[in-house]
């Protein structure tokens, strides 16, 4: 059964499937644009919690406006349909505009910074040259650490995270995922 107020019913197998965390591949990015005021966030993001869905990455900042932010949101939407959320976020008064990036047609990046141990020589020209290929950027370092920075897509910053894990990958940090869409289009 759904959440109280709501006329759909959930199916056990979907129910289930939410529970264990499982991943469908059907990736959606919504990118919003709201009014920059107290709360709305919240309201945004018990919405999408009432509704069963888990947010994989959420980013928030202001615009050229300072009114008004921008939030791109990414979630794993092919247990529930994605369309019932956007309906009722577009109730919502603070939300001005919506939409679902289609994947073809936008630009994803997201930033980290990786934390790794290299106390010894040969690791850390090791390190240097991974973080090289990755086109990331040292940007603390210490006798026994590095801090590297890097922006891509989602797969080379995990690829760069498999790649620094063995040398002693001491803390990380993501930010989410940021979108736009290809051409002239606005959001």
């Amino acid at each position: 059964m759904g959440d109280p107020g709501t006329k759909e019913v959930i199916s056990l197998a979907d129910l289930q499937a939410a529970a264990a965390g499982a991943r469908s591949g059907r990736k959606h990015v919504l990118s919003l644009v709201v009014q920059n005021r107290p709360g709305v966030l919240v309201r945004i993001a018990g919405l999408f919690a009432r509704r069963g869905f888990n947010i994989d990455s959420l980013s928030v900042a202001s615009t050229d406006d300072d009114d008004k932010s921008r939030i791109t949101i990414t979630i794993d939407g092919a247990n529930h349909p994605i369309d019932q959320v956007t309906k009722q976020l577009h109730k919502l008064i603070n939300v001005l505009k919506i939409r679902d990036l289609e994947p073809a047609d936008t630009v994803t990046r997201e930033l980290a910074l990786f934390k790794v141990g290299v106390e010894n020589g040969p690791h850390r020209a090791e390190v240097l040259q991974i973080c090289n290929i990755f086109r990331g950027k040292v940007v603390d370092i210490t006798k026994r650490s590095l801090v590297i920075e890097v922006t891509g897509t989602n797969e080379k910053i995990e690829a760069l995270e498999d790649m620094l894990r063995p040398f002693g990958l001491i803390e990380m940090m993501r930010t989410g995922e940021i979108a736009i869409s290809r051409g002239r289009d606005e959001t």
